[in-house]
């Protein structure tokens, strides 16, 4: 049985749709690029393949309706302050800054090096 067939073979018994497969097991493959331990021994490396695997092996729950849509909500507000706090306007303006400020200085020496050339 090679990895593409596997899914559907192993779905003929369960409830599950292959849709809502696919969206488990990439949330899951996030979840486990994110640090999260796999529920499974594996010999696989790909967190997309793990995360299949523990899908299909019901290692893994899920929530459907206004539950999957609040705590969708929850993980990804932990996930951005987790990541990387929102930048402040302030911020934004000094990256901004300092980027130009980069440019502007590189093609100032451009321009003095083009004028000692001719």
């Amino acid at each position: 049985m090679d990895i593409i067939s596997l899914p559907f073979e192993l779905l003929k018994g369960q409830k599950i749709e292959r849709y809502r497969l696919a969206i488990i097991a990439s949330q899951r493959a996030r979840a486990l690029v994110d640090g999260a331990r796999p529920h499974i021994e594996t010999k696989n490396i790909k967190p997309t393949t793990i995360a299949l695997e523990e899908v299909l092996q019901g290692k893994v729950e899920f929530l459907t309706g206004k539950e999957a849509r609040i705590a969708q909500k929850e993980y990804k507000e932990t996930r951005r302050t987790r990541l990387k706090g929102p930048m402040s306007m302030e911020d934004n303006q000094l990256e901004i800054k300092k980027d130009l400020s980069i440019y502007l200085s590189e093609s100032k020496e451009k321009t003095k090096d083009q004028e000692e050339t001719v």
